[in-house]
C-alpha cells in the first residue's frame, strides 16, 4: 500500500469515526414527570423539534428533586441532557453548580419582536433555567363519595368529620405546610411570614397531625387521579393538569377545589457536564418559543410563561374543550392563589424535609 493510499484510508477511517460520534450526538435525553404532562411535551416540543432539526429526543421520567442530578454531575457521568425542574430546584441546583448557566440571548423573540427577556413572565428565567409552564397543586375530590354537602375550601380538606374519607397527600413538605396554615386560618399573603418562624412551622405540623391517621402519601403525579378512581381516597392533592386530563380525556367526574391553590413554575435546566450541550440549547430555545409555549396548552391545562403565548391558548387538541377556563391563572381560579416561595424552600427545604420525613415515620 503506497503512502497516498495509507493517508486516504486513515482519512476515511477518521471520517467514519467522526460519523459515529456525530450520530450519537444527534440525540438528547429530556427528563420530565411522565404521564399526561410528558405527553404534552412530546406533542408540543419533542416531535416538532425532531422533525425540524433531525435530532432525536429520548424521553425519561423521574419524580423530581436534585438527588439523581447531583449523583450524575459529581460522578462525571452525566446521561441526562435537559431536566424539567421546579423553580426552587432550579435555583438551588444552580447555586450548587449542578446546572449549566444559560445565556438568555439564545431564546427567540416574540412574534412582534419583543425580546424574550421581556416576553417571559417575571421570575420565569433564572441563571440556569428557562421557564415552560405555570402549574398548580390543588385539591380534587370525587363527588360520588359525598352524599351530602360537597367540599369547596382548603379547610374542608382538613375536616374529616364533616367530609369523611381518606386524604391523599404528596410525600413532600412543600405545599402541605402552606395548606395546613391556610386551613388553620392564615391568610395566603401571610403564609410564608408565618412559616419563617419556628412557631409557624410547629403550627403547620400540628394542623397536619389533625388528619395524619387518614393520610395516604403519593410520589408520582399519576397516582392522585388513580387514587380517586380506585376510591382509595375521597380527596387528594394533585397537579391540576393531571386532574384535568382525568376529567376531559378519561371522563372522570372529579372536581377541583381552586381555593388555596399553590402555583409554581417548571423550567428546563441542563445538568452540568452534558456532552450534548449545543443540541440541548437548541432544544431549549425551540421548545420555549411563543408557538410551542401555546401549543403545550392544547394537551394539558398548564399555562404558558410567555406573554405572547397567552392569547394563543385555544382548545384541547383531542376533545375540543376550551382550555382557558381550566388554566390555573384564570381569574376565577386565581382569587386565593398562593405562589410557591422558591427562595424560602431553596433555603429551608432540607431541614424541613428531614422533619417531615420523621413526622411521617412516627
Amino acid at each position: 500500500m503506497n503512502t497516498l493510499t495509507k493517508v486516504s484510508s486513515l482519512t476515511l477511517a477518521g471520517f467514519l469515526a467522526l460519523g459515529v460520534v456525530a450520530a450519537k450526538a444527534d440525540s438528547i435525553t429530556a427528563v420530565s414527570w411522565g404521564g399526561a404532562y410528558t405527553k404534552s411535551q412530546l406533542k408540543a416540543y419533542h416531535e416538532p423539534f425532531e422533525k425540524k432539526f433531525g435530532i432525536k429526543v429520548n424521553s425519561m421520567d423521574y419524580n423530581g428533586g436534585l438527588a439523581e442530578i447531583q449523583t450524575q454531575v459529581q460522578s462525571g457521568n452525566v446521561t441526562w441532557d435537559v431536566v424539567d425542574v421546579e423553580l426552587a430546584d432550579a435555583v438551588k441546583g444552580c447555586d450548587e453548580g449542578l446546572f449549566e448557566k444559560i445565556d438568555h440571548s439564545i431564546l427567540p423573540a416574540a412574534p412582534d419582536g419583543t425580546p424574550a427577556t421581556e416576553d417571559f413572565l417575571p421570575n420565569t428565567l433564572t441563571d440556569c433555567g428557562v421557564g415552560q409552564i405555570v402549574w398548580s397543586q390543588v385539591i380534587a375530590y370525587d363527588p360520588g363519595q359525598f352524599s351530602g354537602k360537597k367540599p369547596s375550601t382548603m379547610k374542608h380538606f382538613f375536616d374529616t368529620k364533616n367530609y369523611p374519607g381518606k386524604r391523599g397527600m404528596r410525600k413532600n413538605p412543600k405545599v402541605n405546610l402552606e395548606w395546613a396554615l391556610i386551613a388553620d386560618g392564615v391568610a395566603p399573603g401571610k403564609v410564608y411570614d408565618t412559616l419563617s418562624t419556628a412557631a409557624g412551622i410547629d403550627r403547620a405540623f400540628k394542623k397536619l397531625d389533625s388528619i395524619k391517621k387518614d393520610l395516604i402519601f403519593w410520589e408520582a403525579g399519576a397516582q392522585p387521579p388513580q387514587m380517586l378512581a380506585d376510591r382509595e381516597v375521597s380527596m387528594v392533592s394533585a397537579y391540576n393538569g393531571r386532574i384535568f386530563n382525568a376529567q376531559v380525556t378519561e371522563n372522570k367526574d372529579f372536581v377541583i377545589i381552586w381555593d388555596g391553590q399553590v402555583w409554581d413554575l417548571d423550567l428546563w435546566a441542563i445538568p452540568k457536564g452534558t456532552k450534548n450541550l449545543k443540541n440541548t440549547l437548541k432544544f431549549v430555545a425551540f421548545s420555549t418559543d411563543t408557538q410551542r409555549n401555546a401549543d403545550q396548552a392544547k394537551y394539558i391545562s398548564y399555562g404558558p410563561v410567555r406573554k405572547s403565548a397567552a392569547p394563543l391558548v385555544s382548545k384541547h387538541a383531542e376533545t375540543g374543550v376550551d382550555m382557558k377556563p381550566h388554566m390555573p391563572t384564570n381569574p376565577k381560579n386565581f382569587k386565593t392563589a398562593l405562589q410557591n416561595n422558591y427562595v424560602f424552600w431553596a433555603d429551608n427545604f432540607d431541614e424541613i424535609n428531614e422533619r417531615f420525613n420523621a413526622w411521617m415515620a412516627k
